[in-house]
């Protein structure tokens, strides 16, 4: 029997019937839809597009927040042997019309979040692009249809509808997308999801049914979930390969039922809303990335610091306590330590952590990390206070899951263990595999691994050889079995002798040893010095500022220097020319909006060293050079 994504949901209707597969905010409340219903309304879309005249490999993209209607969609596109090209919300019109064209999409799904920033790469559509409209028609449509003379049926389409449409075409032809569904292969491209650019151009990858079949069976084995019982709030953008197959797919697997974010309204709601619902949907477990958890760390120790040096002494004691009890989370700590820590680690864990955890409601397990690598600091600080983030690997060209710790098995400052089904080497070149503790290029073979990249033969060629994969990326295994994964290849830096070396892993130790960086990028291109950009925490520098009674912008700076320097006693490792000798304050953080975080707030190096050019050349110019700008800032941003 063929391994695709439309016999799991079939699968998934037969079995939990009832049980709710997706919930959405609606004006009247929130509006689920059951496993079953998913399934009936994704045959009425497959029915629609094929009626209209839509063939089999033809693509339609998706660009949306969050919400059943988006899963409903890429099924329908799938069941009718079409191809879904998810986008992200964050892209520039500019952007969304690169990948609109490349893919030869003939339609795109939009919500009413999105409408006004699709109308704007529009004009840059090479070819007339239907619109379907994932809400309800609201005002923000009506106006579009207005000012620009849209006809119903040709220029767009309602998804309520589209719905009523499909199931009238059933009815008169009961066997039309039952028909289809049998000459879908297992091998056949259903998504192309193009990559995020932080190291280039974007690339279009071709994912199999079978590529996702396959992960998402690795990952429940991974993760043991059991059936019928857990449900996940989705804030990760659903265009993303790890909610993707993590929560849309997986979920048909194990009857997991996905809440969306409250995104009514703006985009911007999802940040607003996020907080309250985590709460009032109460959750089992939640997929996350680091610029998440990173903030929630902040913001706990932030409420804890206002709460007094009384209640701050408990919680400062109870997190070293529980840090040491759980150790590297392996490797099991002495009796001695136990008994040790056993009482501070008691009194924060009644009084304190407690009410930390009710942020993520009653319910909470654990939390999945993913998109970018968790610095253990954060690892170790959920661990202690009883909301474990389990981190993992993967990428969008294996489906994406690679790797990752597990509540049975688990390591911090690793990417835990390979998934069952999957071949992974650590190459130190093109025939070298590393020895244990050896650092290489992560390389894999299965079936979770992607067909190819779209109209790119050449990249198609270079990432796959002989059958294996050659991620791009940098790690080793450790003497336990887990892998390590330290950075990429190709974002490295370079010395002057043209030795390289990976940033990831200075910026590693850098995050987890100075409590007052915000953001953080290690830069070298072929110099003579290693440097580093950053964006300050800014009520951390305040309050070091106050205890240490501070009066001028030049005790300050060295202050902070002295406290981004304090890291390198903890860098034995690496080798000293690859630790920042002079650093440069930058005002503002790095951003969405001047694109340099990605929509996983994933630093694109490339764009950060070009937005920065004037000021990276400042930092080699020299050291009074650099110190008369950062002066400046800490002016700016402490002493106004």
């Amino acid at each position: 029997m063929q391994r695709t994504i439309v016999r799991m949901l079939h699968e998934a209707a037969a079995k939990y019937p009832d049980r709710a597969y997706t919930n959405t905010r609606s004006d009247e409340g929130w509006v689920a839809s059951s496993f079953a219903q998913t399934d009936l309304h994704s045959d009425y879309l497959a029915a629609y597009f094929v009626d209209r005249g839509y063939k089999a490999e033809e693509a339609i993209a998706i660009l949306s927040e969050g919400k059943g209607a988006w899963v409903s969609c890429e099924h329908g596109v799938i069941k009718a042997r079409m191809v879904s090209v998810p986008l992200s919300i964050k892209l520039t019109a500019e952007e969304i019309a690169f990948r609109v064209n490349h893919s030869e999409a003939v339609a795109i799904a939009v919500s009413s979040n999105t409408l006004a920033t699709v109308l704007k790469a529009q004009p840059l559509f090479e070819k007339a692009v239907l619109f379907i409209y994932l809400d309800d028609a609201d005002d923000r449509l009506a106006k579009q249809v207005n000012d620009a003379g849209w006809v119903e049926g040709e220029h767009y389409v309602v998804i309520r509808e589209m719905l009523k449409a499909g199931e009238a075409i059933l009815k008169k032809r009961p066997n039309l997308v039952k028909k289809l569904e049998e000459q879908i292969k297992e091998d056949d491209v259903i998504n192309i999801c193009y990559t995020s650019g932080t190291t280039g151009n974007p690339k279009g990858i071709m994912l199999t049914h079978v590529n996702y079949w396959v992960n998402v069976h690795d990952a429940i084995d991974l993760f043991k979930i059991p059936e019928a019982t857990f449900e996940t709030l989705i804030v990760l953008p659903v265009d993303h390969s790890f909610a993707h197959t993590v929560g849309i797919y997986t979920a048909l697997l194990q009857g997991i039922t996905l809440h969306f974010v409250d995104s009514r309204g703006s985009n911007a709601a999802i940040i607003r809303n996020f907080p309250k619902n985590l709460v009032e949907l109460n959750p089992t477990f939640m997929m996350t990335v680091p610029s998440i958890t990173g903030n929630f760390m902040k913001k706990m120790t932030q409420a804890i610091a206002q709460k007094g040096p009384f209640i701050e002494g408990i919680f400062n004691r109870g997190l070293k306590a529980g840090i040491e009890r759980n150790g590297n989370g392996f490797d099991k700590p002495s009796r001695w330590t136990l008994i040790r820590t056993w009482l501070p680690y008691t009194i924060a864990n009644l009084l304190v952590f407690p009410k930390l955890r009710e942020i993520f409601g009653s319910k909470m397990l654990y939390c999945v990390g993913g998109g970018a690598l968790l610095e253990a600091r954060q690892q170790h600080f959920f661990a202690a206070i009883g909301v474990p983030i389990y981190q993992g690997y993967g990428l969008t060209e294996a489906a994406p899951i690679i790797s990752s710790n597990t509540p049975k098995r688990h390591k911090f400052g690793t990417s835990g263990i390979i998934c069952k089904s999957e071949i992974c080497k650590i190459m130190v070149d093109e025939t070298t595999e590393a020895k244990v503790g050896q650092r290489g290029e992560i390389v894999i073979k299965g079936e979770n691994v992607m067909k190819g990249y779209f109209k790119n033969p050449d990249a198609t060629a270079e990432a796959l050889r002989d059958g294996w994969l050659w991620t791009g990326d940098l790690g080793y295994y450790d003497e336990d079995g887990f892998l390590v994964v330290t950075g990429r290849a190709k974002a490295l830096l370079i010395g002057k002798d043209g030795e390289k070396y990976s940033p990831e892993e200075v910026e590693e130790v850098m995050f987890n040893h100075v409590e007052i960086i915000n953001q953080l990028m290690v830069y070298n291109d072929h110099q003579v010095l290693t440097t580093a950009l950053v964006t300050l925490q800014e009520d951390q520098v305040k309050r070091m500022i106050k205890e240490k009674g501070i009066q001028s912008a030049e005790e300050a700076l060295d202050a902070i220097t002295g406290q981004l320097r304090s890291y390198e006693s903890h860098a034995h490792s690496i080798p000293k020319m690859w630790l920042p000798t002079r650093f440069a304050l930058i005002e503002n953080p790095f951003s969405e909006a001047d694109g340099l975080v990605n929509s996983t707030m994933k630093l694109v190096r490339y764009k950060t060293a070009e937005f920065y050019r004037e000021r990276i050349d400042t930092l080699y110019e020299s050291e009074e050079a650099n110190m008369k700008e950062n002066l400046r800032v800490i002016r700016t941003l402490f002493f106004q």
